[in-house]
């Protein structure tokens, strides 16, 4: 009888060791479990509520500064040299003479500039055809940009355009005054030339690579959000993930408007109240992940 009853106090004290283990699994699973669970979310995700900006974006083409306006100098006959009137960096005006040749020759300059390049010595004898001066316009400049043709009708004559000089870092102000009739065609792709006017600048130089800015679109004090805030689904539409209960996310479908390549305008799908949760990139595989607990109706 003594061992029986030994037996039944073992078994007894064996239940109530087992009720207490599962009562503190159970008590993870409902305290220590969600609280991971939060956590997990937490380093997973980080957050962003829309704010109200101006969205501007802009069609951008690259060029190259040139003058508007050269001249070329060319011997029209045999003569001889004998008086180079100027010399290099010399200013002349339309119709000031240049060079004195034989056979009381006067050779004057045809615009406005001043003497880049002289290529002979006074009393060369020269042909035909030989390369005389070089004058070039250094006071009316402008930038050569090539336009896709897809992008043609978003540029027109009297346009003003801003232009950035990168090598000295200034935004000039110009204006478009031509656009070539006929495209040119290299490898399949097709593009036109338009001219910008620039505002006279001293150090602007002949050379200089530009980039023309010409406004697209503008939308002023609208809501937005980051553009790493936007998923994109199989079909490309634009959804976020909203923080919801216990702060799981869930996708959510929205409408987008215009962007600058910061910020995208939101016209609809989500509140301004309503907290956007951002997947966070991994660290230490060097690429994205799916954070967990990303589920949800879209």
């Amino acid at each position: 009888m003594a061992n029986v009853k030994k037996d039944k106090k073992r078994k007894k004290h064996g239940k109530i060791i087992i009720g207490i283990i599962i009562a503190a699994i159970a008590m993870s699973i409902i305290f220590i479990l969600p609280n991971r669970m939060r956590n997990n979310i937490e380093n997973s995700y980080k957050t962003e509520t829309m704010k109200k900006r101006d969205i501007v974006n802009y069609y951008s083409f690259s060029g190259v500064v040139e003058s508007k306006n050269r001249e070329n100098i060319i011997a029209k006959e045999m003569m001889q040299i004998k008086e180079i009137v100027v010399k290099e960096g010399d200013k002349v005006k339309k119709d000031d003479v240049v060079i004195k040749a034989s056979n009381n020759i006067k050779i004057k300059a045809d615009i406005d500039g001043e003497i880049s390049k002289i290529y002979l010595d006074e009393n060369a004898q020269v042909l035909g055809g030989t390369k005389l001066v070089d004058i070039v316009d250094y006071d009316n400049l402008q930038v050569s940009i090539k336009v896709d043709e897809y992008d043609i009708s978003s540029i027109k004559i009297a346009q003003e355009v801003d232009v950035y000089i990168d090598s000295i870092g200034k935004m000039i102000k110009g204006v478009i005054t031509k656009i070539s009739r006929e495209a040119t065609n290299i490898n399949g792709v097709s593009y036109f030339t338009a001219n910008i006017d620039l505002q006279n600048d001293k150090d602007v130089r002949v050379g200089m690579n530009a980039e023309s800015k010409m406004l697209n679109e503008k939308a002023e004090n609208v809501l937005t959000l980051s553009i790493e805030a936007l998923q994109f689904n199989q079909e490309n539409e634009p959804y976020v993930f909203i923080k919801g209960d216990k702060g799981i996310p869930t996708e959510r479908e929205i409408k987008v408007g215009i962007n600058d390549g910061l910020f995208v305008e939101i016209k609809s799908g989500i509140s301004s109240e309503e907290i956007v949760m951002i997947p966070k990139k991994a660290t230490n595989s060097g690429g994205e992940f799916r954070p967990p607990f990303a589920g949800g109706n879209k």
